[in-house]
């Protein structure tokens, strides 16, 4: 049997049980949670509603207390005497403060009363848009209004909770007020007002507080549009609370409902009648934890899976896990060079003996390639001795032209001496220290010493302009790969041209890249495909373009195939020789 079956077989027989046992585990859950959510949670939510309700009650009361009383109904008629409604207005304003509830933890239940007043007569008095204090008597106007005015006198008496705006000690708080209109009880169509109770949020946050769920559960009281009046959570209160879709589906909904959803349940007790919802929201993960029926059941099942994993992992580690690690063994110990040892164990068709079979192979192959290279760096040593040899003469003819050149100065040839001082410097930098790559601005000063000596030679016949890019100095360049390209394009382009003859050198750089062209401006025809073409193709004689091919050669073997030179037509005649280099820094071993 292939690798690739039996492991295909493994992953077969390792997750089917996997997914039964999330089958089973998801439904047990679900069963339980519903069992909890119908049984725990759906009494207690009731009856915290009906609490909530009798709170709210309670300061239904005492509102119908305080429209009853004889001088509540008195402040809508006009009376004659200023001094007696200054009287009035402040017997009034003393005994909303009597009703004031306190609650736990601070604050209180505060009652405002806001007078209709279109004549002006209690001009002594705040407005309603004054800075409020712990309730009292307000006044307002037809154009002066708070406005939810008009929604409490629509409901005729009828107390409403709504979220209201500037009540209370600082006017940009907001508040859950409980509010009823004002009737006259002697004429029974005249509107005294509105009477106000704040702070309600509170007084029902303290009811919900009561009730303790698992896992910090969240509270949430709301209207029938679910926009938050109370809740256990700080800073819910005006916002939509986003319940699941088969709760949000009916929001008209009378009585006790739940739903699961994204691992919380939903537990909702609503009255059409007041408008209100009590939702619960618990952590099914809370729930999870109590439940030992479903855990004894995962424990067994993961028991069993896990005995038959341990069967089914010993015979796979036997068939591959046991060859392999002799393998990783054999790799770990190897060291190149030394004398592979003969497979162990009996052949193999599959994938892991042909990796075993591979490895050992390798190995013998690496031996080999160890001796190969070992007998090449012998021959490169020899080589290199041969080299430092070699350079012991130019050495000398280096020393020897300064003395020429210093000898020349001082019996006056000045031309000469410039001369030698030019091939002088030609040599240093062709000798190098022995290295072969320089810096573009040393291999310039190179092409520069040539360049001035075949001035010289042809006694200023052409002339040359060079644009270094700075950028590009310290760029590594592979030694004597300027000159080769300038002495062609003097012989074979504008020695015979006179003044007119020019060659530009140019470099630039471009991010990680170098160019560097030499271009003339040649008048004779050149097949320039030609030149490209005996460049690239090996070598079979010396007798032509032998120099540009050397360059060639040893700007790819310095830097890869896709570097190197390029000829191209100039515009407006002539040849462009463009060298293609990686920016590479330069080491600093400079003279």
């Amino acid at each position: 049997m292939k690798v690739k079956q039996q492991l295909v077989l493994l992953f077969i027989v390792l997750v089917s049980p996997v997914f039964i046992l999330n089958w089973y585990a998801n439904v047990k859950t679900e069963q339980i949670l519903k069992r909890h959510v119908t049984n725990a949670y759906a009494e207690l939510n009731k009856q915290n509603h009906l609490l909530i309700n009798r709170d709210i009650d309670t300061v239904h009361r005492v509102m119908t207390t305080i429209i009853q009383n004889p001088q509540v109904q008195q402040m809508q008629a006009s009376e004659e005497d200023v001094l007696d409604r200054v009287k009035l207005y402040e017997t009034t304003d003393k005994l909303l403060s009597t009703f004031t509830m306190g609650l736990s933890g601070g604050g209180a239940n505060y009652y405002y009363l806001f007078v209709y007043d279109p004549l002006n007569e209690y001009n002594f008095a705040p407005v309603s848009n004054s800075k409020y204090k712990n309730g009292g008597v307000f006044f307002y106007s037809y154009l002066y209004k708070p406005s939810w005015v008009d929604e409490a006198i629509a409901r005729k008496g009828r107390g409403y909770l709504k979220i209201i705006d500037g009540i209370g000690i600082g006017t940009n708080s907001k508040t859950l007020a409980y509010i009823r209109a004002v009737n006259s009880v002697q004429s029974g169509r005249a509107i005294v007002g509105a009477l106000v109770a704040t702070n309600m949020d509170k007084r029902i946050e303290q009811s919900l507080a009561t009730v303790s769920l698992p896992d910090n559960g969240e509270l949430y009281f709301t209207d029938s549009q679910n926009m938050v009046l109370a809740s256990t959570v700080p800073d819910q209160m005006g916002n939509t609370l986003e319940l699941p879709s088969e709760l949000a589906a009916n929001p008209d909904s009378e009585g006790i409902v739940d739903a699961i959803e994204e691992g919380f349940i939903y537990v909702v007790h609503s009255s059409s009648e007041l408008n209100q919802k009590l939702v619960y929201r618990i952590s099914t993960s809370a729930l999870l934890k109590q439940q030992s029926e479903v855990k004894r059941a995962i424990q067994w099942i993961s028991i069993a899976y896990s005995l038959f994993g341990l069967v089914v992992m010993a015979y796979f580690w036997r068939s591959l896990l046991t060859p392999l690690q002799r393998l990783a063994g054999f790799v770990r110990s190897y060291e190149p060079g030394r004398k592979v040892p003969e497979e162990a164990g009996h052949p193999r068709n599959d994938e892991v003996g042909v990796l075993i079979h591979s490895v050992h192979n390798m190995a013998h192959r690496l031996n080999v390639l160890i001796e190969e290279q070992y007998v090449m760096d012998i021959k490169q040593k020899e080589s290199q001795l041969k080299l430092l040899y070699q350079q012991i003469n130019p050495h000398l003819l280096y020393n020897t032209l300064e003395s020429i050149y210093w000898k020349s100065t001082l019996e006056g040839n000045s031309d000469s001496a410039e001369m030698i001082k030019e091939l002088s410097k030609l040599m240093r930098i062709s000798l190098s220290r022995g290295r072969e790559l320089i810096a573009i601005r040393e291999e310039t000063e190179h092409a520069a010493a040539y360049t001035n000596l075949q001035l010289k030679r042809y006694e200023y016949e052409f002339r040359v302009q060079w644009n270094m890019d700075p950028d590009a100095a310290n760029a590594l360049i592979p030694k004597i790969t300027l000159q080769p390209l300038i002495e062609n394009a003097i012989l074979h382009g504008v020695r015979n041209m006179g003044e007119d003859g020019l060659i530009l050198v140019n470099s630039r750089r471009e991010g990680d890249l170098v160019f560097i062209q030499v271009i003339d401006n040649g008048y004779k025809k050149v097949d320039h495909e030609w030149l490209n073409r005996i460049i690239r193709e090996p070598r079979t004689d010396s007798s032509t373009g032998y120099g540009i091919h050397n360059v060639f050669e040893r700007i790819q073997l310095h830097y890869g195939s896709e570097f190197g030179i390029t000829y191209s037509e100039t515009e407006g005649g002539g040849t462009t020789a463009t060298i293609k280099l990686p920016y590479q820094e330069n080491d600093g071993e400079t003279e």
